[in-house]
């Protein structure tokens, strides 16, 4: 004779255990829906710093004392006197969403495969400089103690027309996917003009692009 009560408890515990099965997978697709949506969102906020066209309108780049920098498309502005070296870059976004420019750094000699410096030893921007996405923007930058190192470095890499180059930290407007671009700053023609090329991007929040 069937024990009715062993195959009812059986019967539940089966359908127990589907039901379990169907709910973790709901919850998998779910969390895997979930990712992707985030990842889709985040792509839409993501920033990429870039070199201007050479068609692009130069950028007349002002400074707190008074002082400006112009930097034509696809190039940088640099002025060095007794008391400040100035610069100032032009640049494009090329990312889909606002780039939030937050500091940098000046690097001199030889580069070449240089890693960059911690985030923490960057110079932060004095003003909020935010570039929109597809669209025109520069960095600006100085050192104005002449007796500082950083005023040295720069004012020799300057006065012998040496490349050197500059390393942009920034975000998106959430303040996350931060990103270091190295730019190269090359001296370039009989006119003291500077080129300025992006050559290097490093991701800090999520895996490096190579």
């Amino acid at each position: 004779m069937a024990d009715w009560a062993t195959i009812s408890a059986l019967a539940t515990a089966g359908g127990t255990l589907v039901l379990a099965g169907a709910t973790f997978a709901a919850v998998r697709s779910s969390n895997r829906s979930a990712r992707l949506a985030e990842e889709a969102l985040l792509a839409g906020l993501r920033p990429l710093l870039v070199s201007s066209r050479r068609e692009d309108p130069a950028q007349k780049i002002y400074f707190a004392d008074r002082k400006y920098v112009v930097a034509p498309g696809g190039q940088a502005g640099v002025q060095a006197t007794d008391e400040a070296v100035y610069f100032g870059i032009s640049l494009r976004n090329a990312g889909s969403g606002i780039a939030v420019l937050d500091g940098w750094t000046i690097l001199t000699g030889e580069i070449r495969n240089l890693d960059h410096r911690p985030p923490e030893d960057f110079t932060r921007l004095t003003r909020d400089l935010f570039i929109a996405p597809n669209d025109l923007g520069f960095w600006q930058g100085s050192f104005r103690d002449p007796s500082s190192a950083g005023y040295a470095e720069a004012r020799q890499a300057v006065d012998s027309r040496e490349a050197f180059a500059i390393d942009i930290l920034y975000g998106d407007e959430e303040g996350g996917q931060r990103r270091i671009t190295r730019f190269g700053i090359i001296p370039w023609g009989e006119e003291e003009a500077w080129l300025a090329e992006a050559g290097r991007h490093w991701n800090l929040d999520r895996a490096d692009p190579r």
